[in-house]
């Protein structure tokens, strides 16, 4: 990779972090190739990316963004997960690396808070933002179905008595 190579990935990395909410570092010593492809795509489907770096590029990427404190993250075969939603590459992240123990999770960036590999397992446990505002929906959903429910029930009552009338009626008739 020549001079201009590195200046551009550099540059193509930090417009990506512009935008991002979490970062999280990994090693992925030992990953196959197939594995990495089976990671790429179920981060993507989450809405998240996942890049393999050189550590010096990725350092000098986070220069100037919120995430210059995963600076010393960067030792050893390092990957970066990050997405828009801060919950989304850490719960995909961390549930890779429940059912493969070569992808570790070394520590992550939410805004300019850092986190450690335990920090990001919790974060991965909250619902991601699309789960938050579908809930949030019901919720408010909710109180508007119960509304038409008592005002339909009115309705409902007065038809049963009339209908226990004429059944009553027709019985002394009869």
């Amino acid at each position: 990779m020549d001079r201009t190579q590195k200046e551009a990935t550099i540059a193509a990395l930090q417009s990506k972090l512009q935008d991002t909410g979490l970062v999280v570092v990994t090693h992925h010593l030992g990953l196959t190739v197939k594995e990495v492809t089976d990671l790429r795509a179920k981060v993507r489907a989450a809405g998240a990316s996942f890049k393999v770096t050189k550590n010096r590029l990725a350092r000098r990427s986070l220069q100037g963004t919120q995430f210059e404190g995963l600076d010393g993250l960067f030792k050893g075969p390092t990957a970066i997960a990050f997405s828009k939603d801060p919950v989304a590459a850490a719960k995909v992240v961390a549930d890779y690396a429940k059912t493969n123990e070569k992808l570790k999770i070394v520590g992550a960036s939410l805004g300019s808070q850092i986190l450690d590999a335990e920090g990001v397992k919790a974060l991965a446990s909250l619902p991601s933002l699309d789960e938050l505002r579908s809930r949030l929906v019901g919720m408010i959903q909710t109180p508007a179905t119960r509304i038409a429910g008592v005002l339909q029930a009115p309705g409902g009552q007065v038809a049963r008595v009339l209908a226990a009338y004429a059944k009553k009626d027709d019985e002394a008739a009869a």
